[in-house]
């Protein structure tokens, strides 16, 4: 079942165009990646579905209609900018949220304090807010989005702030959410998080769609058979060998493709010279190297 529909959108802002005739559909029961890099029109095509602005030409529709605000208490929306009262109490702004969403103020405190414990921040619901931490706060707004049990999540940078323990926290919540067949537009930057969640992908640059389908279908098109090595020792044999094509290296860890008609035997006998394997795998390129081969590593994006 389609949950989300958008068919051409587009949208400027004076002579800048933000989003350029955007299309894809989110279906119940899956994590939708809305990717790209900071800047790339995601937040603003978010906005438009949330009909925050509205869209210069095209078409949006939520449950098969125009968004209005019934429609609104089957959503729940975390935006990338904190939009928390800091003055108040924590459980006073969960029941708070909870009653802007359409539930009742005894189910919205049965709830808040279930989701304070699950999220590991239940001693804080008599705290204000300005006294959290960053991270308790990203947690915070998160039970506000979900209190009211939506059937459609839209999540704009979700684990900004968190730690790792707390990204898997909220990793753990949107999958049981997947699993209850509920539809998830997962809006990040961060490819790495994207692949392993998501089950459909739609990329933005410069507003405009780059790739758009199911994340199988995506490698098997664009990727290509790109070797993954951990290391020690010095990188720079990396940066000068004239058998790697393309490299994408992080310092002990790196993805890189080998020229044409170089074998990855060739590839080991000579590395082991400079380096100290410590693993080397084949598998079809990550996410990230897809997006940069599409949208251009030298690219500005702000």
């Amino acid at each position: 079942m389609s949950i989300l529909e958008i068919q051409n959108v587009s949208k400027s802002f004076g002579r800048f165009k933000a989003v350029d005739k955007v299309s894809f559909t989110v279906q119940a029961g899956q994590i939708h990646g809305l990717l790209g890099p900071n800047g790339a029109g995601k937040t603003t095509t978010i906005r438009m579905i949330m009909n925050i602005i509205l869209p210069d030409e095209g078409h949006i529709r939520l449950f098969g209609q125009a968004m209005n605000e019934e429609l609104k208490t089957k959503i729940g929306y975390l935006p990338e900018e904190r939009g928390i009262y800091p003055k108040m109490r924590v459980r006073e702004l969960l029941v708070f949220l909870g009653e802007l969403h359409g539930i009742s103020r005894s189910l919205a405190r049965l709830k808040s304090q279930q989701w304070l414990q699950k999220l590991e921040i239940g001693h804080t619901e008599n705290k204000k807010v300005e006294e959290l931490s960053k991270g308790m706060q990203q947690k915070l707004q998160f039970i506000g989005t979900i209190l009211h049990d939506p059937e459609l999540l839209i999540l704009d940078e979700p684990f900004s702030g968190l730690d790792p323990v707390n990204v898997n926290l909220l990793k753990d919540i949107m999958l049981d959410f997947k699993a209850q067949g509920k539809a998830i537009v997962f809006s990040t930057h961060m490819m790495d998080a994207a692949e392993r969640l998501c089950d459909e992908i739609v990329m933005i640059d410069h507003g405009k769609k780059v790739l758009d389908g199911s994340l199988s279908a995506i490698k098997n098109q664009y990727g290509k058979d790109a070797i993954h090595i951990e290391y020690k020792g010095d990188g720079n044999y990396l940066k000068k060998a004239d058998i790697i094509h393309k490299l994408d290296d992080y310092g002990n860890y790196a993805e890189l493709e080998l020229k044409e008609g170089v074998s990855l035997n060739a590839f080991f006998s000579d590395a082991i010279k400079h380096l100290e394997v410590i693993k080397i795998d084949t598998r079809k390129s990550s996410l990230n190297e897809i997006f940069i081969s599409l949208a251009g590593e030298g690219e500005d994006h702000e």
